[in-house]
């Protein structure tokens, strides 16, 4: 009898502690944002800014296409395309986690005017973030991802912010 109530209490818990990550965020959201993005490998680092659209395909998980340029350092530029889907787990009424995985069209152009040379090859991402709803409408989010690209795979840090519609 003890151990019927203790695994009908366990399931009881395992239920609540599952329904509080879900939340709010429903089939059907959208949102548009821009951010600041940071990468690194080998020495080599830039700056980047970009710009994203969020729309969530079922209830918390969400696809976002991004394009991002990065400023021009050492005769070198950079750019990327990707398609990111998110896991959306909600921690209270205004922070959300998710791990995140896609693909990337990766290109860069090295050298200057006649000795100049340029590439784009494709890849996976894989990583992490933080998203923290300011508002019903704004959020501010920090990201980490790794591109995985044949001679061009990096870490990149990214803060953003998106608009909710």
């Amino acid at each position: 009898m003890k151990t019927r109530l203790m695994k009908r209490m366990a399931m009881v818990v395992v239920m609540a502690l599952s329904t509080a990550f879900l939340f709010a965020q429903e089939k059907g959201d959208m949102g548009a944002g821009v951010n600041l993005s940071y990468g690194t490998k080998d020495g080599f680092s830039n700056f980047g800014i970009g710009a994203k659209f969020q729309y969530n395909i079922i209830d918390n998980l969400r696809i976002e296409p991004s394009a991002t340029y990065f400023l021009k350092k050492d005769f070198v530029s950079m750019w990327d395309i990707n398609a990111n889907v998110h896991y959306l787990f909600g921690l209270g009424d205004s922070f959300r986690l998710y791990p995140l995985a896609g693909i990337a069209l990766v290109g860069h152009k090295f050298g200057e005017g006649e000795y100049s040379a340029s590439d784009s090859k494709f890849g996976f991402n894989i990583g992490a973030g933080a998203e923290y709803l300011l508002t019903e409408k704004f959020a501010l989010n920090f990201e980490f991802k790794y591109q995985i690209v044949s001679d061009l795979d990096r870490p990149i840090f990214s803060l953003g912010a998106a608009y909710k519609f």
